[in-house]
């Protein structure tokens, strides 16, 4: 007998916020690693304190993309920083060629 798995989700718009243990979660990562990014400036939260940290939806994709240079490439933090940056120019310029 097979058994059905059954996964269930939720479309998210570029305006949704999530908290910071829905990013954790989401992102496989602990509240540490998240607490670093900030501090390098990779992800800007809203609000003051941990507790009260709300995330646009494109910091999944900035955390996602960190964990992949550090793990795959050997990117240092500064380094998973710059490139980030380098991809926020690149589609940035793309868009405005599309324009």
């Amino acid at each position: 007998m097979t058994r059905k798995r059954i996964i269930k989700g939720q479309l998210l718009e570029d305006s949704d916020l999530v908290t910071l243990d829905e990013l954790c979660r989401s992102c496989m990562v602990e509240t540490e690693t998240v607490t670093l990014l900030v501090a390098e400036g990779i992800l800007e939260p809203q609000g003051q304190s941990a507790e009260r940290w709300r995330f646009g939806i494109t910091s999944l994709r900035r955390v996602k993309t960190v964990i992949h240079l550090q793990r795959d490439l050997g990117v240092n933090l500064a380094g998973a920083a710059l490139a980030l940056d380098l991809l926020d120019q690149i589609a940035e310029l793309k868009r405005g060629m599309q324009n």
